[in-house]
């Protein structure tokens, strides 16, 4: 379905040196050069550049709500779905600060949503199933909800993005991130299950053994990714994984908020490993799970912050960084050029 081609790497040699070679002690910038580096290759220039920065934020409900997993009722997903509408959320304060344009998609919110440009409307179903019981979604719901994400980011693309972030809004989404997790990686639900939305001990444990309920529902069984999706996910996480494959296909820069997202991302690596090359992984939420599945993926986050609000804000909150990663390419002078002697 998507083909994500092997970084080119004729160019490293070039793109290290440029790096090498500017007015500073050799990797004196520290993980700016290993972004900076990343942008350089996955554009393939000495000339990055960030265009049009784009944040997708994905929302739907989910059927394991059923279980007791949330602190907060399903209606909050659509009336957040509003929030980021009228403007007044986290994220929106954040992309507004940065020049980043805000979208928000409905990929299956169990409520009545109007009508807005802010809001694209992609829902695939009122929600999920029950995936204690039952498969979350049809492999045709799977399907479509891939294709749609991996459509809203041809869009983005065709409009002059070259830079995405990804984001999500889903009460109960956690319990189906920490359920892919689990499976993906053949951990207990223990190690996965996280507070969420702010859960004490004993709502965690009740949460770990309704994953554990689903996954046994589906032991024995070898399941590719996209059957692991359709088994325990949610519309918005199956559709932010098909978005970040197409991004990467398209050889965008692919911004990976936390926990949740990095579930889809984990997921898309698991269908393409060479996703990862095209993926910043924007900060360490404070979930529980979420240091083991980038340590799964061998990759780090830029930030560590505490942060476990979802919605895409710990992309908006790095993407300054990688403004300066592609400032600093582009215009700090070089040792022959400033007439600085170089060690």
């Amino acid at each position: 379905m998507f083909t994500i081609p092997e970084l080119n790497q004729q160019l490293d040699a070039e793109i290290q040196h440029c790096l090498n070679n500017k007015t500073k002690p050799l990797g004196s910038l520290g993980r700016l050069e290993s972004i900076a580096l990343q942008i350089c290759r996955i554009q393939q220039t000495l000339k990055p550049c960030l265009s049009q920065p784009q944040m997708l934020v994905f929302a739907a409900d989910h059927g394991v709500v059923a279980e007791g997993i949330s602190l907060f009722p399903q209606a909050v997903t659509q009336q957040m779905v509003l929030n980021f509408i009228q403007g007044g959320a986290a994220i929106n304060c954040f992309c507004r600060q940065h020049g980043i344009e805000f979208r928000v998609v409905n990929a299956g919110v169990n409520g009545e949503l109007p009508e807005d440009s802010i809001l694209i409307d992609a829902s695939i179903a009122k929600g999920t199933q029950n995936f204690v019981t039952q498969p979350a979604m049809t492999m045709e719901q799977c399907e479509q909800a891939l294709t749609k994400g991996a459509e809203l980011v041809d869009d983005r693309h065709k409009r002059g993005a070259n830079v995405i972030g990804f984001g999500e809004m889903g009460i109960g989404n956690t319990t189906s991130a920490a359920a892919l997790m689990a499976a993906a990686l053949g951990l207990s639900a223990a190690e996965c299950a996280g507070r969420g939305t702010g859960l004490e001990k004993t709502a965690v444990e009740h949460k770990a053994k309704v994953i554990q309920k689903a996954l046994k529902r589906i032991k024995g069984e070898k399941l590719s990714p996209q059957q692991m999706l359709a088994e325990l996910g949610g519309f918005e996480i199956v559709m932010m994984c098909g978005a970040m494959l197409k991004a990467a296909e398209l050889k965008m820069l692919v911004l990976v908020d936390g926990f949740i997202a990095t579930s889809a991302a984990l997921m898309a690596s698991k269908m393409h490993p060479n996703f990862i090359d095209y993926a910043v992984f924007c900060h360490k939420s404070k979930e529980q799970g979420h240091k083991k599945m980038l340590k799964a993926m061998g990759v780090e986050a830029l930030l560590d912050l505490d942060m476990r609000l979802g919605e895409g804000s710990g992309v908006a909150v790095a993407y300054p960084l990688l403004v300066s990663a592609v400032t600093f390419v582009n215009e700090m002078a070089s040792f022959d050029s400033a007439g600085v002697d170089n060690a």
